[in-house]
């Protein structure tokens, strides 16, 4: 299953409840630590990362970027530049379900989180855990968050994927909160109602659509802010 236990079992009625209430969540220990630091490793070692970044309104993503910090320089200076553009990102990823497809990386040990994520074990915790019925799918990608990257106010709504939770999962160790890469969830009047540092080995999951932002990561940040994240899809 992956889960750690607890998560199931002591307390999985009462993460729904919380859950459903207030239409977000971070469960600590999420994972069984042997499945978390699996991922991490794979993660730290030997992923090829790809670049993500939105300037004016279209999204493009470098893969396997050999000269990725001068790109990324060049990147800031016209992301800098649209400061009137409403959303706007900058970060290191990698498209778990295209890489999967177009088998980019057919022993990558995400391919098997891939799978562990739409197993029917998977996909029915999250279905009580949402107490939502409709799941079909999770899609996913792997971030990674270096300083001057962040990912600035949007609500995640994408009616034709038919997006219902948005979920993190969080692999980063030790980290400072001053080193920024928080994620933000805001109310309806734009004020922050809640506020989830990085956490190693955590699941942060909130509904869609919610405004929410990640704060851009410092220039002294001595951590990667690490992820897999995507959305439980009806569709």
């Amino acid at each position: 299953m992956h889960i750690n236990k607890k998560n199931i079992n002591k307390y999985s009625k009462k993460h729904s409840r919380k859950l459903n209430k207030k239409g977000y969540l971070r469960i600590s220990n999420f994972l069984e630590i042997e499945f978390a630091d699996k991922i991490f490793d794979c993660l730290t070692t030997t992923l090829e990362w790809d670049l993500a970044c939105l300037i004016g309104s279209v999204p493009q993503t470098f893969k396997g970027v050999k000269n990725i910090d001068k790109l990324e320089n060049e990147i800031q200076q016209k992301l800098i530049s649209q400061t009137k553009q409403p959303f706007q990102f900058v970060y290191n990823t990698y498209m778990m379900v295209t890489g999967y497809i177009e088998k980019r990386n057919p022993g990558l040990y995400l391919n098997y989180v891939l799978e562990w994520l739409n197993s029917k074990e998977t996909k029915d915790y999250f279905k009580i855990l949402t107490q939502n019925d409709s799941l079909v799918k999770i899609n996913a990608q792997a971030t990674r968050y270096l300083p001057g990257h962040y990912l600035t106010q949007h609500n995640d709504e994408n009616i034709d994927e038919g997006r219902i939770y948005a979920y993190v999962i969080g692999l980063s160790k030790n980290w400072n909160p001053d080193w920024g890469g928080l994620l933000h969830i805001l109310d309806t009047k734009g004020e922050i109602k809640k506020t989830m540092i990085p956490e190693y080995n955590s699941l942060s999951i909130f509904k869609v659509p919610q405004n929410h932002f990640v704060s851009m990561v410092t220039p002294f940040a001595q951590e990667q802010r690490l992820a897999i994240t995507g959305w439980l899809l009806s569709k």
